[in-house]
Order: structure tokens, then C-alpha cells, then sequence
């Protein structure tokens, strides 16, 4: 990434300035590069962003953009680690994120179209030439792009980033996260995963998720489960299956226990491994959010999506088996199978509270017993 700064500021055309064939960066090409990243519009962005994807003139492949996208997304972790701005999230309580920075930038590279309006995918996206146009259209469509150059100059180059009124490009980046001190805990999300998730939620939950919930702490049962998430407020549910696909989806409202479907049409589900795909709300139905224990007359489990039998997400009561039926697609969410079987079962669950908890939920935190003393259930 140090080379492809390097090479967006030797790009700058100096109008009305003879030819220099020194390799040095002047101060005035230093000063255009960042005024068009940082304040630029869309044109101006692309051009320099296309000398970062290739110092050479003319088109470029749809190889060298995900490579260049790699580097973006590589280099935005590393320098969101090394300034200690990860927010309670580290590099050893997280996975490898090499692989959530292929998928990452997989997903971006999902909005990449071509002058005709066709998106390629898999070899034929490599093999296209793209020209500034597309790059700009882009760019434009993916804001992700301009927001990680953003945060590699501001915060890895430390240029404008002291100023109050740049720091937004953080505050929603990367949640805080909350609830794992002292518990030897290690999610099977990673960096750049937790980036792309947190950036489909609703704006004002961005800003923090505490976990609730992990099979690997507070045991496999779904008992447990029901205990630590019913009246939490909006949540995320990540799964990982024995084949190690991870998925999961977001309830948009506290859960409860209840033999009719709930939520609203905030609710998705996703996919993180082996792709890092969102699928959202389609209309078709209200079939969001599913949560219902200890009744004989209707389905036990927690499911979201689909119908009874056929959720898009599925777990059920007897802990550690689920299913992910859609075919082709579930009806609530347009998703496909999530899991790599039909039927799968659970190797690991996590549960994470997003944005503020409810005030119900702090005071039921809290129980006045009848000796009146204060009980606080942790």
C-alpha cells in the first residue's frame, strides 16, 4: 500500500510545470493527492485511485482491483491495530483475518460493473478491462473504498487526523466491544467480517456490540441461550456449522418467547464463510423472527426466515442441530442455503447486544428480593 500511495502522488500532473525526472515527490503533488482523497469528488478519487490500482496508463484488469482491494482492506486492519483503535477488538481474540479480507474484498468487487451494467464474478472479473469510468461508478457505489483510504492516510499517514470534524470515518467503523474481559474468549469472526456487518446495521447500533451469548462460555444449551438474549434488544446471532460455514442473522427487536413470529423489516441474514454476503428483507412476508420454548403445540427453536420446517436459519430447541432450508430461496430474505448442508449441526454459536441495551433490560438485570436485598444476576 506504501507503493500505491506512492504511486497515486507521482500520478498528479503538475499543469504548467516542466517534466521532472526525479523519482521525489513535491510538495505540490503531495498536497493534490491528499485534497482529492480526503475532499475530492468522484472523478477526481478514481483518477488517482487508478494510478494506485496500476502506475501504468489505461485500463486495468479486474486482477490488479482485487489485488489493490486486498492491500486497501490488509492495510486498514493494520493500521486500525498498530493505533490501537480497534476498540476493545484484538488481532488474538479474533481469527486470521486473511481470509475475511478476501471475502471482504470479494464483496466489494460484487458492485464492479462493467460499461454495459454487467457484473462479472470468478475468472471473467479478473480477465475485464476496466476503464476510469467504470472505476468511478465504483467507487461511487462502494463508499467502503473512499472511507478505508480515508482511514490508512488520516490515521496510518497521521495527516488531518486530529481535526474533530474528520473523525467520523471511525466512529462507526469498527463497534466497541463489550462483555469478553476475563473470559479467555475468542470469536471465529474477524476483523474485517465485524467491519462488513456492523456497516449493515441500522446507523445508530453501529457504535457497539457486548456479547451475550457464547457456546464456548456459557455452555451448549438452549436454555442458556433463551436466558442470556430474550429482552436484549437487537441482536446479532453468528453460527458456525461442523463444515466450518459461518452465517448468521441480525433481529432488528429484543427477542421473546412466543409462538408468533416477530421483528420487523430491519431484520437479515447473512453469510460470512465461505462468502460475505447480506440478504435482506424482501416483502414477501413478516416472518422475521421466530422464538418460542417449552410448548407442545408449536415448533420449538429460534428461526428467522421462511416458514415452520422450511426457516432460512434454524436452531433447534434440542441444541446443536438446525437447518438452513431454501430452495431456492427463503421467501423472508431472498437467502440461499447458509449452512453447507441442509441439516447441519452447531460446532460454535455467539450472540452479540448491539447498540444500547434496553432500559428493561438494565432494570431486569437487577432482582429486589424478598429480604429486600439487591441481587445482581450476572
Amino acid at each position: 500500500m506504501t507503493f500505491r500511495l506512492y504511486n497515486g502522488m507521482k500520478s498528479v500532473d503538475l499543469t504548467g510545470k516542466s517534466p521532472r525526472s526525479s523519482e521525489q515527490i513535491v510538495k505540490e503533488q503531495f498536497i493534490i493527492f491528499m485534497s482529492a482523497l480526503l475532499k475530492g469528488n468522484v472523478e477526481e478519487k478514481s483518477s488517482i485511485i487508478m494510478r494506485m490500482i496500476s502506475s501504468t496508463e489505461g485500463p486495468v484488469k479486474g486482477k490488479q482491483i482485487q489485488e489493490f482491494t486486498e492491500d486497501l482492506i490488509t492495510s486498514v486492519v493494520h493500521v486500525l491495530s498498530y493505533r490501537n483503535l480497534l476498540k476493545g477488538w484484538n488481532l488474538e481474540k479474533t481469527q486470521d483475518p486473511a481470509s475475511g479480507v478476501k471475502a471482504l474484498a470479494s464483496q466489494l468487487l460484487s458492485e464492479l460493473k462493467l460499461e454495459d451494467g454487467k457484473k462479472l464474478a470468478g475468472p471473467p472479473l479478473m480477465d475485464a478491462m476496466c476503464d476510469q469510468s467504470t472505476i468511478e461508478n465504483w467507487v461511487f457505489h462502494v463508499p467502503q473504498i473512499s472511507t478505508f483510504l480515508s482511514v490508512i492516510i488520516r490515521q496510518g499517514l497521521l495527516v488531518l487526523h486530529s481535526l474533530p470534524d474528520h473523525a467520523e470515518d471511525l466512529v462507526n467503523l469498527v463497534p466497541a466491544c463489550k462483555g469478553i474481559k476475563g473470559r479467555g474468549f475468542v470469536s471465529f469472526l474477524d476483523i474485517p467480517s465485524i467491519i462488513y456487518i456492523n456497516s449493515q446495521l441500522p446507523l445508530e447500533l453501529q457504535l457497539k456490540w457486548r456479547l451475550l451469548f457464547s457456546s464456548r462460555v456459557h455452555g451448549e444449551s438452549f436454555s442458556q441461550l433463551c436466558g442470556q438474549i430474550i429482552n436484549k434488544g437487537p441482536c446479532i446471532l453468528v453460527l458456525k456449522d461442523l463444515d466450518g460455514y459461518i452465517f448468521g442473522g441480525f433481529a432488528s427487536q429484543s427477542w421473546d418467547a412466543k409462538p408468533q413470529f416477530q421483528g420487523d423489516n430491519r431484520c437479515f441474514l447473512f453469510s460470512v464463510s465461505p462468502s460475505l454476503v447480506v440478504y435482506t428483507d424482501t416483502g414477501y412476508n413478516d416472518h422475521y423472527m421466530y422464538l418460542n420454548h417449552g410448548q407442545q403445540t408449536m415448533p420449538n427453536g429460534l428461526g428467522m426466515g421462511g416458514q415452520h420446517d422450511y426457516f432460512g436459519l434454524w436452531i433447534d430447541s434440542n441444541y446443536g442441530n438446525g437447518h438452513s432450508r431454501a430452495k431456492p430461496s427463503c421467501t423472508t430474505y431472498n437467502s440461499p442455503q447458509l449452512s453447507a448442508n441442509e441439516n447441519f449441526t452447531i460446532d460454535a454459536m455467539e450472540v452479540w447486544a448491539v447498540g444500547d441495551l434496553p432500559e428493561s433490560a438494565v432494570v431486569s438485570e437487577y432482582s429486589v428480593s424478598k429480604a429486600g436485598k439487591i441481587n445482581l444476576h450476572v
